[in-house]
Parts: structure tokens; sequence; C-alpha cells
């Protein structure tokens, strides 16, 4: 029913507000809000907030140099 949808809704906000206070954590340590697995979709717009311009860049062209036709993960990360 519509109170089951409010429910998804609420939660989706808590768990943005608690995602960005676990990351400010990890970021403020020295850690990284990805590891083997990758960044992912979800987390792509914060790893372009949180990583140094420097590296994202460098990543970038790595992934150019690595993959110029753009076939492998295609706009999943960089």
């Amino acid at each position: 029913p519509a109170d089951a949808v409010l429910g998804r809704d609420g939660a989706a906000a808590h768990e943005a507000v608690i995602n960005e206070q676990v990351y400010d954590a990890v970021q403020r340590r020295g850690g990284s809000i990805s590891a083997e697995h990758g960044i992912g979709r979800l987390k792509r717009e914060e790893l372009a907030q949180r990583k140094d311009p420097t590296a994202l860049a460098l990543m970038r062209s790595i992934k150019r140099a690595l993959d110029p036709l753009n076939l492998l993960n295609p706009a999943r990360v960089l």
C-alpha cells in the first residue's frame, strides 16, 4: 500500500545521510569508498567528488590507453 512506498522513500533519505557520514569518516582516515570490486554506478558521483582531480585524470588516461573504443564497462566509472 501507499505507506509502504513512503517507508522506502524515507529509508532512502536516511541511507543518503548515513552514506555521506560514512564516506566522510572514511576519507578523513585516508581510506577509500571502494576496493577490489571497483566503484560501481552507485558511487560514481561520489568518486568524482572525493578523489583527487589529478588521480581521476590519470585514471581516465589509463582507461583511454587500455580501452580506446570504450568497450569495457562504458560509462560505469570514468
